[in-house]
């Protein structure tokens, strides 16, 4: 397999996304898990840029990393300096890492318009910076900015550019897409012709450095992967990306989707195979350190990737798993779900129960089917809410006994003079033999609510006092009914790492709000939902059936 090479430049170029601010620390967690997946350069910043970036570097000379090399991003020197006297460049020798990338112009408009400088001037400026930080014996990769754009306004202009650099000793030359503008075929094409181009001059001038050739793209017509897989068909030998896609404006091109693209569907090595597993895992890193939600749609490794959910789909799924899927989602780290709604056929529910591990009948996935159609004609969804499945189905299995009941419940909202705003719940719960009666105080209605139940079930199941309301949404449902209108609430619990979510929907936002709530602690008492599984509840729930043998067994008719 041909190999590429994988320039990461999440902590640099992916930084420059709205919403998108890495500490120092972050930006080392990220360098080192980029590390242990086999990325083989690591762009940690512009260390003449702000403190944090310099920061950095001085923390990553201390570190030992086992497949990448650091490096340091910053321009070509200034019109009219010297290297010694450029504090750009002074600050990426500071940098102390193995591998500089210099970007300089490639397009005359940015050489004219933005440097103010001439296009002989510009020559100069690429071939010293190159030159000097290949003197102080760094790798320098040379990033020819806006090389496509500047190709097309001045293709020989645009060569000349990369000439200096390659003639001054660069180690690689990366064609930028910086505009994000180009399409797929212009840059086979152009990447064709450039290697075609040294090819001549390497003829002409056998001292001519062979510099192999990299490719940089962005998104902004959404084609950043394209073009950088349009790229390596023509040649290209690195590929600079971000994790996720993170970068200015729309983004760069997303390196989670390009490396099993090429590894997978083209035929080339980009990280070891048995590091490629982690490929989901690493996304999902990166998405929590920068404090931002996994896109679930992702492809290769959002949570939607390889979820079904039309009973024809299923269906075959369910005979061939390769009837509707491109590969095997394990092979980066991912799983196949089978999601359950209106649109379903028996075998989702068939299938839904497996992932549950609930041995569910034909007879029993037309029932819940039936149950599903119905509750979603009346706003229920349940393509978001696994958990509310779950329970559905268990309680559809022989002997099941629901580990509590509801009798009823009452929830007053008042204001109070001195006090405000007053929530208070009253629960009547039936646990066995036993009916709790209990009341408790919130900050609004349904966490009232929440706690009294809580405070009715903890005594006899303890393990739900680490279960936790994770987050809570409300939708309006055919707002064109004003305040008749349905109400869809989709509750979220974590416990540790674990969580699930379940829904429910009324005209009546409490009723919904208990529906969720009631469905998640019984997910919670039947699976377990704990960090080490079952083994916990089993323990929980075995010391309480010793305690008080009048309460049922979970699951079974007493």
């Amino acid at each position: 397999m041909d190999q590429i090479f994988l320039y990461d430049t999440t902590l640099r170029d992916g930084t420059q996304r709205e919403g998108i601010s890495l500490s120092v620390m972050d930006k080392l967690k990220i360098a080192t898990r980029l590390d242990e997946f086999g990325v083989h350069y690591i762009e940690g910043g512009w260390p003449g840029s702000n403190p944090k970036d310099a920061a950095f570097f001085e923390r990553a000379r201390s570190m030992h990393f086992k497949h990448a090399k650091i490096a340091a991003f910053g321009s070509t020197l200034k019109k009219g300096a010297r290297p010694e006297e450029d504090a750009n460049l002074q600050a990426l020798l500071a940098a102390g890492t193995p591998v500089v990338t210099l970007v300089g112009k490639s397009w005359d408009l940015h050489v004219t318009d933005v440097l103010e400088a001439t296009l002989e001037e510009n020559l100069g400026m690429i071939s010293e910076s190159v030159a000097y930080f290949k003197v102080q014996e760094k790798e320098v990769v040379y990033d020819a900015e806006h090389f496509f754009d500047g190709y097309r306004a001045n293709p020989s202009y645009a060569l000349k550019t990369l000439r200096a650099a390659a003639e001054a000793g660069a180690d690689i030359l990366v064609l930028c897409d910086t505009n994000g503008g180009a399409l797929p075929w212009e840059v086979e094409a152009v990447v064709s012709q450039v290697k075609e181009q040294f090819k001549q001059w390497s003829s002409l001038y056998p001292s001519l450095p062979q510099a192999p050739l990299g490719i940089h793209t962005h998104d902004d017509s959404g084609c950043g992967v394209a073009n950088a897989l349009a790229a390596v068909r023509a040649g290209a030998v690195q590929v600079q990306g971000t994790i996720n896609g993170y970068g200015e404006r729309v983004g760069n091109a997303n390196l989670v989707t390009i490396i099993p693209d090429l590894q997978l569907k083209m035929g080339k090595a980009c990280v070891p195979a048995e590091n490629l597993v982690q490929l989901e895992r690493l996304s999902y890193f990166v998405a929590e350190i920068a404090n931002l939600p996994h896109d679930t749609h992702q492809p290769y490794v959002g949570s939607s990737a390889f979820a079904h959910k039309g009973g024809i789909h299923v269906a075959a799924m369910l005979k061939n798993e390769h009837s509707y899927q491109h590969i095997d989602p394990t092979l980066v780290g991912n799983q196949r779900r089978t999601v359950v709604s209106e649109l379903s056929g028996r075998g989702n529910v068939v299938d839904k129960g497996r992932e549950f591990g609930i041995d569910v009948s034909s007879d029993q996935a037309r029932q819940v089917l039936a149950m599903i159609k119905s509750l979603e004609a009346q706003g229920f969804t349940f393509e978001g809410a696994e958990a509310s499945v779950s329970v559905m189905l268990s309680r559809l299995q022989p002997g099941y006994q629901p580990p509590f009941e509801l009798i009823d419940f009452m929830v007053v909202v008042e204001h109070r003079q001195g006090r405000g705003i007053l929530a208070e719940a009253t629960v009547k719960v039936r646990v066995g033999d036993r009916i709790m009666h209990t009341a408790a105080e919130g900050n609004g209605p349904v966490n009232a609510l929440d706690a009294a139940l809580r405070k009715a079930l903890e005594e006899v199941y303890p393990l739900l006092k680490d279960v936790r309301l994770d987050d809570y949404k409300v939708r309006i449902l055919y707002s064109d009914s004003g305040t008749l209108a349905s109400v869809r609430v989709l509750i979220d619990t974590k416990n540790g790492t674990r969580r699930w979510s379940t829904v429910g929907a009324s005209t009546n936002i409490i009723e919904a709000s208990w529906r969720a709530v009631a469905d998640s602690l019984e997910y919670a008492l039947l699976n377990g939902a704990n960090d080490h599984a079952g083994s916990q509840l089993d323990a929980h729930v075995g010391a309480q059936q010793r305690l008080r043998p009048d309460l049922p067994k979970l699951g079974t008719k007493s």
